[in-house]
C-alpha cells in the first residue's frame, strides 16, 4: 500500500521558527544523533503525513527528504532565509543604521 512512499512525522521546535524535524514515523524520535537532540530542543509534535515522489513539498525536495528519512532516520528542514526586502525596510528593528542603509 505505501510502496515508494513513506509514512513521517514532522516536529518543530521553540529554539528556531520554521525549522521543522522530519523522521520515519514508526521509528519516531529513537536513535537521532544526540548533537541533533541537544541543538533541536524538545520536539514539538506537528503532523503526520505520507511522503510520496509524485507530491512535492513546498521547501524541500520530498526525494531528498525521502533518502534522507531512510539513509540517516531524519531530515532536518532548516528556516527559510529572512526576506531582504522586509529586512531593509524603513521601521524594521534589523535595518542598518546610518545615510546609505
Amino acid at each position: 500500500m505505501l510502496k515508494g512512499k513513506l509514512f513521517c512525522s514532522i516536529y518543530k521546535t521553540r529554539k528556531k521558527s520554521g525549522m521543522y524535524l522530519f523522521v520515519d514515523r514508526q521509528k519516531g524520535l529513537k536513535n537521532l544523533p544526540e548533537v541533533l537532540v541537544k541543538q533541536f530542543g524538545a520536539p514539538i509534535h506537528v503532523n503526520d503525513m505520507i511522503l510520496s515522489p509524485d507530491r512535492p513539498l513546498a521547501r524541500a525536495d520530498v526525494t531528498q527528504v525521502m533518502d534522507n528519512i531512510r539513509n540517516q532516520g531524519f531530515y532536518l528542514q532548516m528556516p527559510p532565509p529572512p526576506d531582504e526586502d522586509m529586512f531593509m525596510a524603513d521601521g524594521h528593528p534589523d535595518k542598518p543604521a546610518g545615510p546609505d542603509a
